[in-house]
């Protein structure tokens, strides 16, 4: 592998999951949760991805995992087609690749402790084999993530949630992986928590050199720990780039309407400034709209768009968008 390649290739990503079709159902739907995603990231970079509830996020990460696998396209980790290899040959590779799930109450094992919680795939992996220095370990990790190595004896629900979530990330943090996919780490807990969260990953980054793959629908978040961000809708990126291109000229119509929700704490720009109000509701993923996904809600969208499906190309140098008005 080059040292210039990127860590992560997805290319053409395609996830449909069938529905319905039953014993008494003629004939099942098909839910096209990841249509066509295509993005790379490379080593020591965050790359946002958001987006409404639904767009297909999570089942992007996922696929990336290899969690669920993919109905077409490609997932190239480390110069690797991860869709072609057996379980068998994936289980090296997944000690590379790990997560943070979004929900700390429900992502723990709430019949063990947390030194077994973090120190399980230490024993799984074979990278600490003798309980003594396992033991050892875990302190190390707790230690990372602002934990007392007192936590190693507690169970899940005598934490809070901020507790648990830091040791989802040292339980991630456990095998030393190259990429982390934060599956919106810190949407489940308060704000005051959320930024103590979002500085000990950014910490962690700098300390280990990590790679995130940072998935969130809070636009602030995003904006504060991300290098690039991608906005996806309906199964689609509509538009990718760095992070102060996004924010300061955004060019895909969703991608301004989303702006435009974020509030600002100064009143005179925020009466200032012009409000983008989408009408009616995102469409659904079993029977979505031909031509421009965005086109049934989009302020600026002619007939041309109803029929002709965007590519997502270059506009401005590094920023692409998915528009043909763009």
């Amino acid at each position: 592998m080059k040292d210039d390649a990127p860590l992560l290739e997805v290319r053409n990503l395609v996830k449909h999951f069938q529905v319905g079709g039953g014993f008494f159902a003629r004939r099942g739907g098909l839910v096209r949760a990841v249509d066509g995603v295509s993005f790379e990231i490379r080593r020591g970079e965050t790359l946002g991805l958001v987006g409404e509830s639904g767009c297909g996020k999570t089942t992007t990460g996922r696929c990336i995992l290899q969690l669920e696998r993919p109905t077409s396209g490609q997932v190239v980790f480390e110069g690797r087609d991860l869709t072609t290899l057996d379980e068998d040959a994936l289980r090296p590779i997944r000690r590379k690749m790990q997560v943070i799930f979004q929900d700390p109450y429900s992502s723990l094992n709430p019949r063990m402790t947390v030194g077994q919680i973090i120190g399980e795939p230490l024993a799984v992996h074979g990278i600490v084999t003798e309980r003594a220095q396992r033991a050892t370990r875990v302190r190390e990790l707790l230690s990372h993530v602002g934990l007392l190595a007192q936590h190693a004896h507690r169970y899940p629900h005598q934490l809070s949630g901020g507790q648990r979530q830091r040791v989802g990330i040292a339980r991630a943090l456990a095998v030393e992986p190259s990429l982390i996919i934060c599956d919106e780490p810190v949407s489940a807990l308060d704000v005051s928590i959320q930024a103590q969260i979002i500085n000990l990953l950014e910490d962690l980054q700098a300390q280990f050199g990590l790679t995130y793959l940072f998935v969130a629908h809070d636009l602030s978040v995003v904006r504060h720990i991300s290098d690039r961000v991608a906005v996806m809708y309906l199964g689609k990126i509509v538009e990718i780039t760095d992070r102060k291109s996004l924010y300061d000229s955004p060019l895909h119509p969703y991608t301004k309407a989303l702006l435009s929700a974020v509030p600002i704490p100064d009143p005179a720009l925020e009466a200032q400034r012009e409000r983008v109000v989408l009408g009616g509701e995102v469409p659904s993923p079993l029977n979505p709209p031909p031509g421009c996904v965005f086109h049934p809600r989009c302020p600026i969208a002619v007939d041309r768009c109803r029929v002709e499906v965007p590519d997502l190309r270059e506009i401005r140098p590094a920023h692409r968008a998915a528009c043909l008005l763009a």
